[in-house]
């Protein structure tokens, strides 16, 4: 498919760097103590970026936000399972990735990436293509909350086409799945990679509407849940759960692996993983639990907007 204009990398540049500062900011915000600290990297192997991280906050335990742009003369392995045919091509990525580890454990972890990728081949234009979503990580789910999220993953979506949001909700499902325990990471959200419709204006504003609603879909769960009480027993069962979550980084998760395959900074890759964490053996939530509930209704994959709670 031929395309109609070629990859304006310093435009999507310029507004992943504008996402990453609105994004901390509404953060810094919300927690209302802690701010993001900023740390500028460079690689020694092409590219840089920009981390920025926020720590022991009142709303929030551990959050970053990171911007990067990198590159390098060879495509990494993870990147040409799929396009054998830009095996040896320069290469640069460049994207905004974050995840949001809350003290509270009503309010539930949020990931969002928003990415592009670009390769020229030898004698040919440069190919592109985006990625990007997010999804949502509770601990003790509640229907509104959830809802919510899908209803502004939806709308953000709708743009595109009817059926654009059903399609990557379905990706999301698949893609954020713990197959080695058999059940979801979160209640979802949207999930997409390999992006490239041949237009590139119009999959770039793609990329914009996921990018920019994640702030309407996460911002209103914190505010709504941030100061529910809660004692030691919901912290330990926020710990135990917050496992999965490293569990899917390190063996699942194909940013983790692009960035170790290709010399990223092992700082910016592993920044996702939560201050504080515990494995128990063989742990089982007490049936009819709000424990046991968030596997036996909340981590199922369901459609959460036939729920009616208008």
């Amino acid at each position: 498919m031929s395309q109609t204009a070629l990859p304006d990398i310093t435009a999507v540049r310029e507004y992943l760097l504008e996402l990453q500062q609105r994004i901390c900011e509404t953060l810094a915000e919300v927690d209302g103590q802690a701010t993001f600290i900023t740390d500028t990297w460079d690689r020694p192997e092409g590219g840089g970026g920009m981390s920025r991280v926020i720590t022991d906050g009142a709303v929030f335990e551990k959050g970053g936000v990171n911007f990067s742009h990198v590159m390098g003369d060879t495509m990494p392995p993870s990147a040409t399972a799929h396009r054998p045919h830009l095996a040896g091509a320069p290469w640069q990525a460049m994207g905004v990735s974050l995840v949001i580890h809350p003290n509270n454990p009503y309010v539930p972890t949020s990931h969002a990436n928003v990415r592009v990728f670009v390769a020229t081949p030898k004698d040919g234009d440069p190919v592109y293509w985006f990625g990007g979503g997010y999804d949502l990580t509770p601990y003790y789910g509640f229907d509104e909350d959830c809802v919510h999220w899908h209803r502004v993953a939806k709308a953000a979506c709708d743009p595109f086409g009817d059926r654009v949001y059903s399609d990557y909700k379905h990706w999301c499902d698949e893609y954020f799945f713990l197959k080695h325990r058999n059940e979801p990471r979160g209640i979802g959200g949207l999930f997409f990679d390999d992006h490239n419709s041949g237009d590139f204006r119009r999959d770039f504003a793609l990329m914009q509407a996921v990018g920019n609603s994640y702030l309407e879909a996460y911002t209103p769960i914190v505010q709504r849940r941030k100061d529910t009480p809660f004692g030691e027993r919901e912290r330990d069962f926020q710990l135990y759960r917050r496992g999965r979550y490293v569990e899917f980084n390190l063996v699942y998760d194909r940013g983790t692996l692009f960035g170790l395959q290709s010399g990223g900074r092992t700082e910016s890759i592993l920044m996702s993983l939560p201050p504080l964490v515990r494995w128990d053996y063989s742990r089982e939530a007490e049936p009819g639990t709000e424990e046991a509930r968030l596997t036996d209704y909340f981590l199922t994959g369901r459609d959460w907007l036939e729920l009616n709670h208008e």
